[in-house]
């Protein structure tokens, strides 16, 4: 009977030993039997990796000069043209000066007229204010000097008993308004005492205005003709002869362009990798084939709005402009962020991903392995470093020509 019960669990044991080893069968005769799959390939070599990022940039010259209208007239002579090249100092625009030399005359007459108060309050009046006032002071003293002598000759003829005490006493008052008269004078002709300390202030402070407007006028005059601050070459001249302009128009605009800089506008992921003295390639549609170079000269400090980017502004100094990259055009720059000399790099298609783990398929006997990386930081639009995993002359699969599934353990061929 025990026999019996055993004998169904017998038979199951040996009909899954069986389904087992069909199924090895199956497997193995489809590894044997299974075609191999055509691959791209490459070999692991040593390169000289470069990571650029790219954006939109507007030339600016370093230092830009416009010259404005200093007040509302007309343009009279013009001196240079669009593009000219000048020499600091040399005449560009005569805009007409008859208002701006009314003014400097009128304001020259104040001055003058506030100078001469302040003289005339120093020497104690005018030139016929002191002829009087020495005039009246003679006239003075010899009064004082008669009515003494008449004094002294009364008090003589009143001791003879010739002159009575009262005509004595009427020449005394006499001598007495004499000298009172002659004290008031003397104080009136003195500079100290005719004019009061804030007569002075009120004077000087009406010559200190006047002094300041013959400047401001002046500085206007000298304005209608307009100068290079510097050598350079006029690049904006929006103005022509007998034009009416007002008062702070642009009449034109020049600058050194050999010495030009562009704002690089970076979109914000990008921001990050710049830094000072980073290399810089300049491309400008308007000019095909020519390239122009650069560095960083300073890095966004800020995230703006630029239309409907969040973007920051980055300073490029041009280094080899002469002449040839004109203000306001629009460029596109590359910065250099990264540069590897000499290190291990594949093809970023032959990279996987996995989580956080990066690996490539090496091709080993006409097999794929399947074989983690340690990825660099170097990666440009073709090519990425590979810090670890590899060595030079490993050949790896890029991808499969009928775009089918690259596995570990896949027999493959490698085609061209």
């Amino acid at each position: 009977m025990a026999q019996k019960a055993t004998s169904p669990a017998r038979t199951f044991v040996f009909a899954l030993l069986g389904l087992a080893a069909i199924v090895a069968v199956g497997f193995g005769l489809r590894s044997l039997f299974r075609s191999n799959v055509d691959v791209h390939a490459a070999s692991v070599t040593y390169e000289n990796l470069t990571s650029t990022t790219p954006t939109n940039g507007k030339v600016q010259p370093v230092e830009p000069f416009d010259a404005h209208a200093p007040m509302a007239g007309t343009v009279d002579r013009i001196y240079v043209g669009a593009g000219e090249k000048v020499k600091a100092g040399q005449l560009l625009i005569h805009m007409n000066d008859a208002e701006a030399l009314g003014r400097l005359a009128t304001a020259q007459s104040a001055l003058a007229g506030a100078q001469a108060t302040i003289h005339d309050m120093e020497s104690g009046g005018s030139t016929d204010e002191r002829i009087g006032m020495a005039s009246d002071l003679e006239k003075a003293r010899l009064q004082e000097q008669q009515a003494q002598r008449d004094l002294a000759a009364l008090q003589q003829l009143q001791q003879k008993g010739a002159s009575s005490g009262s005509e004595v006493l009427a020449a005394q008052q006499r001598l007495e308004n004499a000298k009172s008269s002659l004290v008031a004078l003397e104080q009136r002709s003195s500079p100290a005492s005719r004019y009061s300390n804030q007569d002075r202030t009120r004077v000087k402070a009406q010559a200190a205005d006047a002094s300041a407007y013959v400047a401001s006028a002046r500085n206007l005059y000298n304005q209608l003709n307009v100068r290079a601050p510097f050598d350079g070459t006029i690049y904006s001249l929006p103005i022509q002869e007998s034009d009416f302009v007002p008062a702070g128009e642009t009449l034109l605009s020049m600058a050194n362009l050999d010495r030009i800089q562009i704002t690089a506008y970076f979109d914000e992921p990008d921001v990050g990798k710049l830094a000072v003295n980073q290399a810089v390639s300049i491309v400008w549609e308007a000019k095909p084939g020519k390239v122009w170079h650069g560095h960083v000269e300073t890095v966004p400090t800020t995230i703006i709005n630029y239309g409907t980017r969040n973007v920051g502004e980055c300073i490029i100094s041009v280094d080899d402009a002469h002449g040839d990259l004109l203000p306001n055009t629009n460029v596109t720059v590359t910065v250099t962020i990264l540069q590897h000399p000499h290190v291990l790099a594949v093809p970023r298609e032959a990279l996987h991903t996995q989580g956080s783990q990066s690996y490539v398929f090496r091709i080993v006997n006409g097999k794929l392995v399947r074989t983690p990386v340690q990825v660099g930081a170097a990666v440009t639009p073709t090519r990425i470093e590979i810090a670890g995993g590899l060595s030079v002359n490993d050949k790896v699969a890029v991808n499969s020509v009928d775009n089918s599934e690259l596995t570990d353990g896949l027999p493959v061929d490698v085609v061209q």
